[in-house]
């Protein structure tokens, strides 16, 4: 009987036992944890070579507009007025009919407007002018040509933020400076000036332009005669050690690189006016401009080197206006030696001349000399014999000489 009982009491202990033994005792994993472990090891592996070996693309803005870089830029200037009237066909037709391939399009004009109307969102709204009525449809014409689109800003010249915003301004006896033309500048000392620009610049690079062009990147011209005279703010550069001059030209230089460095994920290049004698001396000591450090900075740099703009017996020539060759054929070497000892040198597109100037011969009693084929083309010649094949043509009202050959 003890027996019985004992082996009813055994047989399920022994069953029960086999049963939870695999749960109790766990010596080795199933195979299905072993492929789980393994695969978890290879997932870890395989995320840090993602982290090690692959870099991860930067963002870059893709307006969806397609142009191709030309084989040099040839170019013409082109105000908002015309690009958004009946004369952009003609400077079409222009373009379409010669060897230019490029325009240079005001988008930021020289009293301080936008050529366009942004959203009426934008900060940019109230200064907004409808002279180019159909951007978008601009744009695509430009592209449908394949006319190299440039976007000219005027930075630092702007009587329209001046007056409404005198803070940022220069101010004489209480009230913003204007020089003898009636035009005032903003500070570049600013750092809201600055981004108050290149804010207008990214506008410009979402339309589609392929380039940002900076003019009037400097103070007043004089400015050394009366920066004790007028009342502004040297913001963060109050306290550098640098004197007057330098500061001036330090501020300027970090404008552009501050500039080229917000611009970059859109992919585009940046370009810079800038006076041609800035190339012949150290540095301009009124408007702050060092040639050779806002070059290292820039994509391009665009000297303004119109032969009228040169005094009397610059470079030995009497009177440069009259000599459109060898005033530009002079200068051209001055600026391949400066350029040559930049580590990276930007492309040199300098603008030249195709009016007259008819101020510089008041009393002298010389005829004014008139631009016209022969004059251009003496300009585009000169730069050739000196390697430089990219340059742009300046006429303020956008009338351009007739059968110019732009490849001589």
């Amino acid at each position: 009987m003890k027996k019985t009982q004992l082996k009813r009491f055994i047989i399920p202990f022994v069953l029960l036992l086999i049963i939870l033994l695999p749960f109790a005792i766990p010596e080795k994993s199933s195979g299905d944890e072993e492929l789980f472990a393994h695969n978890h090891l290879e997932r870890q592996t395989v995320i840090q070579l993602i982290e090690n070996k692959v870099d991860m693309k930067r963002f870059v803005f893709d307006s969806g507009y397609n142009f191709e870089y030309p084989d040099a830029v040839r170019g013409i200037y082109v105000t908002g007025h015309s690009a958004g009237g009946s004369r952009f066909n003609t400077l079409l037709d222009l373009v379409n009919n010669s060897d230019l391939n490029a325009m240079v399009i005001d988008i930021k004009d020289d009293h301080g407007y936008i050529t366009f109307k942004p959203d009426e969102a934008s900060p940019y709204a109230d200064i907004g002018q409808n002279y180019i009525k159909d951007a978008q449809e601009m744009m695509k014409t430009l592209e449908e040509n394949q006319i190299y689109p440039i976007a000219r800003i005027v930075v630092f010249k702007d009587s329209v933020l001046a007056k409404n915003r005198p803070d940022l301004s220069f101010v004489d006896n209480g009230s913003v400076w204007k020089n003898n033309r009636g035009e005032s500048f903003v500070n570049p000392f600013q750092k809201e000036v600055w981004e108050y620009n290149v804010e207008i610049a990214k506008m410009a690079a979402e339309m589609g332009f392929q380039e940002i062009q900076f003019d009037y990147v400097r103070f007043p011209e004089g400015f050394e005669r009366r920066d004790d005279e007028l009342v502004y703010s040297q913001g963060e550069y109050a306290e550098s050690e640098l004197d007057s001059i330098q500061r001036r030209v330090q501020a300027v230089t970090d404008f552009v690189a501050y500039a080229k460095q917000e611009l970059e994920p859109y992919d585009i290049d940046v370009s810079v006016d800038i006076f041609g004698y800035s190339a012949t001396i150290p540095e301009a000591p009124g408007i702050g401009q060092n040639f050779s450090k806002i070059s290292a900075n820039v994509d391009v740099i665009s000297s303004m080197i119109y032969p009228s703009h040169w005094t009397n017996n610059y470079f030995g020539i009497p009177l440069p206006d009259r000599e459109p060759y060898r005033l530009t054929d002079e200068y051209a070497k001055v600026e391949n030696e400066v350029l040559s000892k930049l580590e990276h040198p930007p492309v040199s597109r300098p603008w030249i001349q195709d009016f007259e100037a008819p101020w510089i011969y008041t009393g002298t009693g010389i005829p004014v000399t008139q631009y016209g084929k022969k004059e251009v083309e003496a300009q585009i010649k000169a730069l050739q014999d000196n390697g430089i094949n990219e340059y742009l043509i300046w006429n303020a009202g956008n009338t351009y000489t007739e059968n110019v050959d732009y490849t001589p």
